[in-house]
């Protein structure tokens, strides 16, 4: 069974930083599509980033340049480095998986989902 746990969130001051981690166990780790969303109060959830079994990394133009998504295949973990914080960036953040196959950027292509993490930035 697919299991992704969130770790990391908080609350600071816009132009701080947080990382957020994601463990992952209950499949081959290495060989999946890895991603984070993030939903704010009223709003849709939204991507944000992912990572494809061979490193590949893509990010959403809102945090390009700010955030560095990662990932560790020895310690089956999942981070999302997050600088330059604006409060626009507040939101429950969620890390995703799915099985082989071509990463995407909408959430109904991820089976698999943490409980998410809460970011609040304030101005």
């Amino acid at each position: 069974q697919v299991q992704l746990v969130e770790s990391g969130g908080g609350s600071v001051q816009a132009g701080g930083s947080l990382r957020l981690s994601c463990a992952a166990s209950g499949y081959t780790y290495s060989s999946y599509c890895m991603a984070w969303f993030r939903q704010a109060p009223e709003k849709e959830r939204e991507w944000v980033a992912f990572i494809d079994d061979d490193g590949r990394t893509s990010l959403a133009d809102s945090v390009k340049g700010r955030f560095t998504i990662s990932k560790d295949n020895a310690k089956h973990t999942l981070s999302l480095q997050m600088n330059s914080l604006k409060p626009e960036d507040t939101a429950m953040y969620y890390c995703a998986t799915r099985d082989l196959g071509s990463c995407y950027t909408i959430t109904n292509r991820y089976p698999y989902w943490g409980q998410g993490t809460q970011v609040t930035v304030s101005s």
